[in-house]
């Protein structure tokens, strides 16, 4: 694999963004199994996302992936673009729409977890997984 897919010189601290990115987009990813009327299915129908039936569950299972990639380490910066495209269709799709019902500060209160998801995801694809990751280890010398 290429070298900028491995190599890092982040903080040690980037593991903390890690564990937090990946662990909350793994929560969801199986909560869209677990409650497919509620966060599955259910609501992918409920937001006009298209063929729900199919979305859902692939959405679920990038989550699940992806975020265990991203706490585990192993080909972060490559995880970390479909979640900015999954958080990003998140925003477009139920939080844009809510500047017209609840205005911008409403709006921004629901919205305010996905901000700080796509910019943890930006600022891991940008520095890469950190010293204490798997990434680390495959990163050749």
């Amino acid at each position: 694999m290429p070298n900028f897919l491995f190599s890092t010189n982040a903080p040690r601290a980037t593991i903390l963004i890690r564990l937090l990115v990946g662990a909350v987009f793994l929560s969801e990813g199986v909560q869209k199994f677990l409650f497919p009327a509620a966060l599955g299915v259910g609501r992918f129908t409920k937001i006009g996302i298209p063929a729900p039936q199919f979305f859902a569950p692939f959405v679920g299972v990038v989550e699940i992936v992806c975020g265990t990639l991203l706490i585990v380490g192993l080909v972060t910066r490559l995880a970390a673009i479909p979640l900015i495209i999954d958080i990003c269709v998140a925003i477009i799709t139920t939080k844009i729409p809510m500047l017209g019902t609840a205005g911008f500060w409403g709006m921004a209160h629901e919205a305010r977890t996905d901000y700080c998801m796509l910019l943890g995801l930006v600022f891991l694809l940008i520095v890469g997984s950190g010293p204490f990751s798997i990434d680390r280890r495959l990163e050749p010398y």
